[in-house]
């Protein structure tokens, strides 16, 4: 079978696994929470004529609206309950029509005389309030839309090699290729086809220090914008772990400019390293460049549980040798790791909690209403 009926046949397979026959379409809703805000100032002129008029008797101000509802400011000069003994003042904000109370604040009545509330026998309170408020959007019927298959467009060209223009020949193997799909992803490709002193005409080119399966993933990311499996490219019976072929794979990608490729190449390295992987991953990433993958290398090494372990590997033996200077790194780094860990067992140690009282001022504020009847505070 050649190699296009087989990718056809392969791309048919996909096809009819996808396949949902009689798909209805979905539907769809939300729900909505937003806050609504309001503000109102209530002043009271000839604040000390107030006094005395009795525990429970308070001055209520005009209703306001916010949120649809209508609130009212409640102000009891000489407190709501007679065990306040005229000595603390309190300011309710209710419901004006359910006599339901939101929230109440207590105040010691000398504090509040000599507080900036007042000014010229004139009390003056900003009330703000927010009322959450919940709203549905009705159900509507939506298509869905499937997911992108660009990449699997151009993986079948790749594969079917319908319209290849050029052969890559990389040790023992071929592989032809699209010179316009090369060069839109990847900037080398570009000045070497269509550069001020590239061949637009070119049709075959020689790779060099790069072995073939590596050469055949970097192609698969390149037409499908996905890191490929490791047994898609080297077959179930490979060797070959998929750590080994990723870090193949990150050298590649610096070299063909491939900027996302290296990206996903170091966080799939980030996630698998190991005490036997780590020293190669680490020479790997001062060779080509990448600080982040770099840092997070030196710092698993660093970690005493590691150490020893990581020493004791062939790689970090290579690593000695041929990147000398990650040993001053990989010390500073572990210098800064035990420092870190000393500042952190003192702060434990030395810290401790203390209490702290109310101002004279105020009371702590509780939740209820004109009537007398407690409610929960809401916050």
């Amino acid at each position: 079978m050649t190699n296009l009926k087989r990718a056809r046949a392969s791309r048919l397979d996909e096809t009819m696994n996808d396949y949902k026959p009689f798909a209805e379409p979905g539907s769809c809703s939300r729900s909505i929470c937003e806050t609504v805000n309001g503000s109102h100032q209530f002043t009271i002129k000839g604040y000390s004529l107030a006094k005395g008029m009795g525990a429970g008797r308070y001055i209520m101000s005009d209703t306001f609206n916010v949120g649809g509802y209508d609130w009212a400011i409640y102000f009891y000069p000489d407190g709501k309950n007679p065990e306040d003994n005229s000595m603390h003042v309190s300011v309710f904000i209710a419901l004006a029509r359910a006599a339901c109370g939101v929230i109440s604040v207590f105040f010691r009545r000398t504090s509040l005389e000599n507080s900036e509330y007042i000014k010229d026998d004139c009390l003056v309170m900003n009330c703000t309030v927010g009322v959450v408020k919940t709203r549905f959007e009705e159900a509507k019927q939506c298509v869905s839309v499937p997911p992108s298959d660009m990449g699997q467009d151009f993986k079948f060209l790749l594969e079917s090699e319908v319209g290849c223009d050029l052969v890559f020949q990389v040790g023992n193997e071929s592989f032809k290729a699209h010179k316009l799909i090369l060069a839109a992803r990847s900037p080398v490709f570009r000045a070497q086809f269509f550069g001020l002193v590239g061949d637009p005409t070119t049709d075959k080119l020689v790779v060099e220090d790069i072995e073939p399966l590596i050469f055949k993933a970097m192609l698969l990311y390149v037409y499908t914008d996905k890191l490929p499996d490791v047994y898609e490219v080297m077959g179930l019976t490979s060797m070959c772990s998929y750590t080994v072929m990723v870090q193949h794979l990150l050298a590649a990608a610096d070299l063909y400019n491939l900027d996302r490729l290296k990206v996903l190449c170091e966080s799939k390295l980030c996630e698998d390293i190991n005490t036997d992987t780590v020293a190669t991953t680490l020479a790997l990433a001062e060779q080509h460049h990448c600080p982040q993958l770099k840092a997070i290398c030196l710092k698993f090494i660093a970690n005493t549980a590691n150490l020893g372990e990581v020493m004791q590997s062939e790689s970090f033996m290579h690593l000695k040798e041929s990147c000398p200077s990650m040993l001053l790194e990989l010390l500073e780094t572990f210098a800064s790791v035990d420092e870190n860990s000393k500042q952190l067992s003192r702060k434990r140690s030395g810290s401790s909690v203390y209490g702290q009282d109310l101002p004279d001022g105020a009371a702590a504020a509780e939740s209820t209403n004109p009537n007398g009847r407690r409610m929960r505070r809401r916050t």
